[in-house]
């Protein structure tokens, strides 16, 4: 007679799916975000229109496509405070070089990449050559961006505001990759839309697949650990600086389509609702946890409040109000869920 391996118990193969979804960053954001679509669903009538939810949508994703690499930084145990700023610059480069030079505006969307990426660049290595915190380093860029941003423009411009370059050869076929309306299922969407939920895939698969994303959560852990079994500390962080950069650099290439002129003091401020997002979608301050996911959830939360208390009609006034308790609330759930993560390993 053939012995026969027992079965697994379904209760403890349930336990085991309970579990590990107790232990996902992004459990907290995901409540939150159904708490949120419930609540505007019952008190702002237009709010479950398609032009609304496409306005959504829209609204998350200028917050979004900058939260998912604020959010890997965040993995990694940084902080970027100039990332709104950074996001004006590259919108005022692209701009200032095209017109001043009378290039094709895809020449100056080019430089406005170079320029960008090395200010991320500058950012990760002053951070890992001077030791100082990123909370420094970053505030330190993000006044000298500021004043930059501002003295540039009046200097080349004489106002604090480009000139138009809608007219321009190029504006067009930029305007279509960083600006343009798609038509999907018959609800008009944004392409910032479609760039986020990339972005958004992009780095899901390099945390969860890749040897960087295992870098990145090592160095939030702890950059002496990591550093002591061969993880390139430095240039991980150095990596993920310029990753926001990137975001930055796109974010500012919409910004300038749309309007085709920019105002050199926009963005202040814009960095903490980056940081905002990730803390909602599960990241820790501390470094070592949270997803790209989650960024993606918290930066819809913002979208949906933001919006729906237009849709309301109530005083947009208490948005901020709002959005400081959602943080506060996810930043406690979140802490829950780590400590359930960890008691049941």
């Amino acid at each position: 007679m053939t012995a026969t391996a027992p079965e697994a118990d379904e209760r403890l193969v349930g336990q085991g799916h309970v579990r590990r979804l107790l232990g996902r960053p992004e459990l907290g954001a995901v409540v939150g975000a159904a708490a949120v679509f419930v609540f505007f669903s019952v008190v702002a009538e237009p709010f479950l229109q398609a032009s609304s939810l496409s306005t959504v949508l829209y609204a998350s994703s200028t917050i979004g496509i900058m939260a998912v690499p604020v959010a890997l930084l965040m993995i990694g145990g940084e902080f970027d405070l100039s990332a709104g700023v950074m996001v004006t610059t590259s919108a005022l480069v692209s701009s200032m070089f095209s017109y001043q030079m009378t290039a094709n505006v895809w020449v100056g969307v080019g430089v406005s990449l170079l320029v960008t990426l090395a200010v991320g660049f500058f950012n990760g290595f002053m951070l890992t050559r001077t030791k100082l915190p990123s909370f420094i380093i970053t505030l330190g860029t993000f006044l000298m961006l500021t004043g930059l941003n501002l003295g540039f423009t009046k200097l080349i411009s004489g106002t604090v505001s480009t000139k138009t370059i809608g007219d321009m050869e190029g504006f067009d076929s930029a305007r279509t990759l960083f600006a343009s309306h798609l038509t999907i299922g018959g609800v008009d969407l944004q392409v910032t839309i479609l760039w986020w939920l990339g972005l958004v895939a992009l780095a899901t698969w390099i945390l969860l697949r890749t040897r960087a994303g295992n870098w990145i959560f090592a160095v939030g852990g702890g950059a002496d650990a990591a550093r002591a079994v061969g993880v390139p500390v430095n240039k991980t962080k150095i990596g993920l600086y310029m990753a926001v950069a990137f975001c930055a650099w796109i974010s500012g290439q919409h910004l300038l389509m749309s309007y085709d002129v920019v105002q050199s003091g926009e963005g202040v401020g814009n960095e903490f609702l980056y940081i905002i997002a990730a803390v909602i979608g599960g990241c820790l301050m501390t470094g070592g946890y949270g997803s790209a996911i989650g960024s993606a959830v918290g930066a819809f939360i913002f979208g949906m409040t933001s919006k729906g208390i237009v849709y309301a009609q109530w005083n947009p006034d208490w948005f901020k109000f709002f959005l400081g308790a959602m943080l506060l609330l996810a930043t406690l759930l979140n802490a829950w869920v780590r400590k359930r993560a960890e008691a049941s390993k």
